[in-house]
C-alpha cells in the first residue's frame, strides 16, 4: 500500500477534489481491473479515451480518478485529481509506486530508426558475459537477469516499464538496456525514469502513419535526448546527419562514434564476407560472426556504451568478438545444399536498401538474390512504393507478399508496392499474396549457391490478418520448405 500523496509526487496537479491523504494498492489506466484501493488514471488515447470510462471504474471501486477533464457525475468517497496531462501524471506515478527503479539501476535507451533491438540486446548480452547481472526491454523480448518474458510493445506502457525495473532491482541487477520508440517517448511512457545515458542509432522513414511528417518524427526522438539529466552521457551516430541534431539542446555529455566521420569510438570495415565481419575500433582488430555495415555500425555503438559505462577495454573487444546475431535481425543460416537464408526485420526503405546492398557488397554476382517482401497494413503507405523500388532494383527476384494486412485488403498492399517497380524490372518481381506460399516459392527456385532473404517480419511470431492473429514464423516455415524442398 502506498500514499496518494506520495505517489503524485512530480506530478503537475491543477485541482484536487476528495483527499489525497489516501492508500493505495495499485494504478491502472484500464478501468477493467479497477479493484477497491486502486488509483485509475483516465489517458486519451489514438482510438478510445479513458475519460469515457471513469464511471465504470467508480463501480469497480476506485478510490481514486486521475483526469484532465472532471467527470460531471462523481461518487462519493472517490478523490479526483485534475492534472495537467494524463500520460505524463501515469509515468510518474509508476515511477513513484515502485520507489523510482530506474534510480538503481544503469539504465541505458537505445533510439532511432534502424538498429534499436540489436545494439540494446547485444549490450544486455556483453555485460552479461562480463559477469554482471543485467536486464534487456526489447522488442524482442524482456530479460530480468536470465529470466525471459514476452515482450509486446518495443516500449511498453510506463507501469508495465517500471513494473519490470522493480524486478530487475529485486533480483540485484545492476544495467538494463531498453529500446525506446518515438511511439514511447511521444506518449510519456519513458517520462519519470532516471537514465543513465541515450544511444541515438540512425533516422529514415518510419511510423510516418502516427506522426505525419519526418520533422514531427525526428522532433519526437530528440525528446528523448532533451530530457537526460547532467549527470548522463549521450552517444550519437554521426555518420548520420540527424545525430547532431538529436544533442542540440541535451544536457547530458554527448560522445560520438562512426565508420566515416572522426569519433570517440571509430570504427573502420576491413574485410566483409557472409561469415563476418573483420574490423576494427579505435585501430583495434577484432572479427565478428554478424554481417554487414550496419552490424559495424551496432558494434560500435556497443563498444562505445561499454566504454562509457567503465567496461575494460581489451575484454570489451574480446566479448564482442563472441556475440551472435540477435533473432530475425540478419539472421543467417546456410542451407544443405549452399543456400544461404537470411531472415531480417527490414520493413522500412532505408533498412530493406542497407540489408540488400549489404549482401549485393559481398556476394560473388555469380548467385541469384531472391528477396521476399511486403509491407504492414494499417502503417505508412509512403514508404510502400520505395520499398517496391528498392527491393526490384537491389534483387534478381522480388516475390512480393503479405506482411501483417491488419485491417487492409493485402492485394492492395502488394499493388501500391509494386506501383514502385520500374518497367525495366516487371520481369524481376512475382507477386503472391499468401506469405507461406510465397516462401515456398522461393525455396522452389532457389539454386545452389543463391541468396534467399525473407524481410519484414524478423523475429515475429504471427501474421495479423483482418485483425486476427495467426502463427507464423518466418524462420520455421522457411526451414521446412527448404527441408521439404530437399527431400522430395
Amino acid at each position: 500500500m502506498k500514499n496518494l500523496k506520495d505517489i503524485l509526487y512530480n506530478v503537475s496537479v491543477n485541482e484536487v477534489y476528495g483527499s489525497t491523504d489516501v492508500q493505495i494498492k495499485a494504478i491502472t489506466f484500464n478501468s477493467k481491473l479497477v479493484k477497491p484501493n486502486s488509483v485509475f488514471v483516465a489517458i486519451k488515447g489514438v482510438e478510445t479515451d479513458g475519460h469515457d470510462y471513469i464511471e465504470s471504474a467508480q463501480k469497480n471501486g476506485a478510490t481514486a480518478v486521475i483526469c484532465e477533464n472532471l467527470p460531471l457525475n462523481r461518487a462519493d468517497g472517490v478523490s479526483y485529481i485534475v492534472v495537467e496531462e494524463s500520460k505524463s501524471a501515469l509515468a510518474n506515478m509508476a515511477s513513484n509506486y515502485f520507489d523510482n527503479p530506474s534510480k538503481k539501476l544503469q539504465l541505458v535507451g537505445v533510439t532511432g530508426t534502424n538498429g534499436k533491438t540489436t545494439v540494446a540486446s547485444l549490450a544486455n548480452e556483453l555485460f552479461t558475459r562480463a559477469g554482471y547481472k543485467s536486464g534487456l526491454i526489447s522488442t524482442v523480448k524482456i530479460l530480468v537477469a536470465n529470466k525471459e518474458f514476452k515482450a509486446t510493445h518495443t516500449t511498453p506502457d510506463s507501469l508495465t516499464i517500471n513494473s519490470y525495473l522493480d524486478k530487475m532491482v529485486k533480483a540485484n541487477v545492476t544495467h538494463c538496456f531498453m529500446e525506446v520508440s518515438s511511439h514511447g517517448i511521444h506518449q510519456k511512457r519513458t517520462e519519470g525514469l532516471h537514465f543513465k545515458g541515450g544511444v541515438f542509432t540512425n533516422l529514415s522513414q518510419d511510423h510516418l502513419d502516427y506522426h505525419h511528417t519526418f520533422k514531427a518524427y525526428r522532433d519526437v526522438k530528440k525528446l528523448f535526448f532533451d530530457n537526460l539529466p547532467k549527470t548522463a552521457f549521450t552517444l550519437i551516430n554521426c555518420d548520420d546527419k540527424n545525430g547532431e541534431v538529436m544533442v542540440q539542446n541535451t544536457q547530458a555529455k554527448t560522445y560520438r562514434y562512426a565508420l566515416k566521420n572522426t569519433a570517440d569510438f571509430k570504427g573502420k570495415i576491413l574485410e566483409s564476407s557472409l561469415e563476418g565481419l573483420l574490423f576494427s575500433i579505435n585501430k583495434n582488430e577484432l572479427w565478428s560472426q554478424l554481417i554487414g555495415t550496419f552490424n559495424a555500425y551496432n558494434l560500435v555503438a556497443v563498444y562505445g556504451i561499454a566504454s562509457l559505462l567503465s567496461l575494460d577495454k581489451l575484454e570489451t573487444l574480446r566479448l564482442i568478438s563472441n556475440l551472435e546475431s540477435v533473432k530475425g535481425r540478419f539472421q543467417c543460416s546456410i542451407i544443405d545444399n549452399k543456400i544461404t537464408l537470411i531472415i531480417d526485420y527490414a520493413h522500412t526503405p532505408d533498412a530493406l536498401s542497407n540489408v540488400l546492398t549489404t549482401i549485393n557488397s559481398i556476394r560473388t554476382g555469380n548467385e541469384k538474390l531472391i528477396c521476399v517482401m511486403g509491407c504492414g497494413g494499417d502503417r505508412d503507405k509512403d514508404k510502400r512504393k520505395k520499398m517496391g523500388y528498392i527491393a526490384s532494383k537491389l534483387s534478381n527476384l522480388t516475390i512480393i507478399t503479405s506482411d501483417n494486412p491488419r485491417t487492409e485488403n493485402p492485394e492492395a498492399i502488394i499493388a501500391q508496392i509494386e506501383a514502385g517497380v520500374e518497367p525495366q524490372d516487371f520481369k524481376k518481381i512475382i507477386s503472391i499474396t499468401n506469405r507461406k506460399q510465397a516462401i515456398k516459392v522461393a525455396s522452389q527456385l532457389a539454386q545452389k549457391g543463391d541468396i534467399v532473404i525473407i524481410a519484414g517480419k524478423g523475429h515475429e511470431t504471427y501474421q495479423e490478418i483482418k485483425g486476427v492473429r495467426h502463427n507464423f514464423d518466418d524462420y520455421k516455415v522457411a526451414l521446412k520448405m527448404f527441408n521439404n524442398d530437399l527431400n522430395t
